[in-house]
């Protein structure tokens, strides 16, 4: 889990259940600003609480949230 040396996957490889720290956020400025306003941080703790076809139930900051798969792809762990 965030072991030293690792490289940054997307959220959606890691497994649910799994909690690791937000590394960066990618796409374009509004999409970064938008998952911002959601509470997707770098430094921040994410944890996928389940994954349902490709979407993702998240826990961030005390709250869960469905994020698509393609927004999930965005954010880097």
């Amino acid at each position: 889990m965030g072991r030293k040396g690792d490289e940054p996957v997307p959220l959606t490889m890691i497994g649910a259940g799994e909690e690791r720290p937000i590394l960066r956020i990618g796409g374009s400025e509004s999409v970064r600003a938008h998952l911002e306003n959601l509470g997707f941080v770098a430094g921040e703790r994410v944890r996928v609480v389940s994954d349902i076809a490709g979407n993702l139930i998240v826990q961030v900051k005390e709250a869960r949230i469905a994020i698509s798969r393609e927004l999930a792809m965005k954010i880097l762990v």
